[in-house]
């Protein structure tokens, strides 16, 4: 099976019946390989979205935004890592989006992500991103109260409201050139808990692990709700969701590296061409670069 036929498996493409409880944290799409057939399939991939991120550097027409979204622990800072780890670095900006800062929250819940966006010609990659406006701050409705919003427009309609504003947004980056992927990095409570272990036990990992990570876990079933509420009203065929199996952080790549290929290779990215007047010119510095000594 090729990565671009893995990845298409977890494209939500019917978002009007979907269901987060459907979807399996240790899927493998049947894959029985071992790990180093996993390497050698993902450095295939790599292999294909470095040849592709230079295009569209090259070509500087369009950008990619990639958004990651997923509880603690699913694995999004070691999926940049591996995925993204034979693309040029000019090409890659990375973004972080963690507690509002003041400046962010005299402005409305989109501003701070909208000076992150990627340049045309670049990939840019959203490590938590505006959807955090429809997860942890809908789980803590106290931080909705951060943001100062006038009674009128903070009612029960809210987050259908915010959700019409994310569509929106994205149909805007999309009608102007902007690629949009985005993932869920969907890991079960369980695995969960052993990576959670596994940080305590290795002294290298524990500067990672905060208590907060416990009580969250105890909001584990209202996070659910709102993500599957999220993906239902924001998965649209120019800004889709991937529910990504993550209890296998192997396979995690895998389907991640094959949906950004597949999307890639949809743009029919080229590399510039050089002619005429131009082309002359470069015959013209080819002669002169001959004839020094």
């Amino acid at each position: 099976m090729k990565l671009d036929q893995i990845a298409k498996r977890f494209r939500i493409d019917k978002p009007g019946a979907f269901k987060l409880a459907a979807h399996d944290p240790a899927d493998t799409a049947g894959l029985s390989i071992d790990k180093g057939e996993a390497k050698d399939l993902l450095k295939e991939g790599i292999e294909r979205l470095s040849d592709l991120q230079e295009k569209l550097y090259a070509e500087n027409r369009w950008s990619v935004l990639v958004v990651l979204q997923a509880m603690d622990a699913a694995g999004k800072d070691s999926l940049i890592e591996h995925v993204m780890s034979g693309v040029n670095p000019q090409g890659v900006q990375v973004f972080s989006f963690k507690q509002p800062s003041a400046e962010d929250l005299d402005h409305n819940f989109l501003w701070r992500v909208a000076q992150r966006l990627p340049e045309r010609g670049r990939i840019g990659i959203f490590n938590r991103s505006h959807y955090e406006e429809v997860l942890v701050v809908r789980v803590h409705p106290d931080y909705l109260k951060a943001q100062r919003l006038p009674d009128t427009v903070n009612g029960k309609d809210i987050w259908h409201q915010r959700f019409d504003d994310i569509r929106a947004f994205e149909r805007h980056l999309a009608r102007n050139g902007t690629l949009i992927l985005k993932f869920f990095l969907n890991v079960s409570r369980d695995e969960q808990r052993k990576r959670f272990l596994d940080r305590i036990d290795e002294p290298g990992k524990r500067w990672k692990f905060s208590m907060s990570d416990v009580s969250e876990r105890a909001l584990w079933p209202k996070y659910m709700d709102a993500y599957e509420d999220a993906i239902r009203e924001t998965s649209t065929p120019e800004a889709p969701w991937y529910v990504v199996p993550a209890d296998n952080k192997w396979f995690t790549r895998l389907v991640v590296a094959g949906a950004l290929v597949e999307a890639l290779e949809s743009l029919k990215l080229a590399y510039p061409k050089v002619e005429g007047a131009a082309l002359d010119e470069l015959e013209k510095a080819k002669a002169a670069l001959k004839a020094e000594r």
